[in-house]
């Protein structure tokens, strides 16, 4: 019996020097959060210390990549960084609201408007 590939996709945006965006469309989940991981965490090593993470074509998240995110928060966070979540879904949002963490990640509704608020962090 073959399982059909999650639906996944990351991609990568250069903001600046220390900026990125990294847009993750797709589910997010013990399957794929090592990939997404991955791409996070090499960012970082990278010098990237301004993080906007697109999550607006993000259809479901679990646990695991709650994890990943928060460990991404804690890395970035140590290097004197921001990391911020663009997200619009309803189903993703409130996710973040049962598990509280929607007071640990500044979170808005378009990337557009994470990147804006990325320059006004960086310009303090």
């Amino acid at each position: 019996m073959a399982f059909e590939a999650p639906n996944f996709d990351l991609t990568e945006m250069d903001l600046d020097g220390s900026g990125i965006v990294i847009r993750v469309e797709g589910e997010i989940h013990a399957t794929t959060a090592p990939a997404f991981s991955e791409q996070l965490n090499d960012a970082i090593a990278r010098g990237r210390n301004r993080i906007v993470l697109d999550l607006t074509g993000v259809e479901f998240i679990d646990s695991t990549g709650l994890s990943v995110l928060l460990n991404g928060l804690r890395r970035v966070t140590r290097v004197r960084g921001a990391m911020l979540i663009a997200c619009a879904n309803p189903t993703v949002l409130r996710l973040f609201e049962i598990t509280k963490l929607d007071s640990t990640f500044e979170i808005l509704p378009s990337c557009d408007e994470a990147i804006a608020r990325m320059g006004q962090l960086a310009a303090d």
